[in-house]
């Protein structure tokens, strides 16, 4: 497979982000993109009592938002500020009892088309050993982009 670039360093990235989706900044449990790579972003999610379920544990919902825009994330890294990519399919497989700590994302694109996106993404939480989560995604790309 090729190695594709980011087109978008992170400040970039994060300043689109912010402005696109204003409601996502300064709440508690804020995602955060930590790094970018070729066709790979990680991004982190604050811990929020607002994100935990009964038991103490991470909802369902909030590690499949931090999914969904690990994802974005890295897509829009690599075709650029592209707000009206959408997410078609998502796939979430739970695999441990995430903790109430800050949860990670490590996002890989595995393919990169003009009209499709497909990419996986690890939940990781330090001290856990393994992924607590594993998500597959589709994006769809506007055909503007052509």
């Amino acid at each position: 497979m090729p190695q594709h670039n980011p087109v978008m360093t992170i400040s970039e990235l994060q300043s689109f982000m912010d402005q696109a989706f204003p409601q996502m900044k300064d709440r508690d449990g804020q995602m955060v993109i930590d790094a970018l790579g070729p066709m790979t972003a990680t991004v982190q999610m604050g811990f929020a009592a607002h994100n935990l379920r009964p038991g103490g544990t991470l909802s369902g919902p909030s590690m499949m938002g931090l999914a969904d825009y690990a994802m974005y994330a890295v897509l829009l890294a690599h075709i650029g500020p592209v707000a009206l990519a959408v997410t078609t399919n998502l796939n979430i497989n739970f695999l441990q009892k995430p903790g109430p700590s800050t949860l990670y994302g490590e996002a890989r694109l595995l393919k990169l088309g003009r009209r499709l996106a497909v990419g996986e993404v690890s939940l990781l939480q330090e001290g856990v050993d393994g992924p607590v989560a594993h998500v597959t995604l589709t994006y769809s790309i506007p055909p503007q982009l052509e």
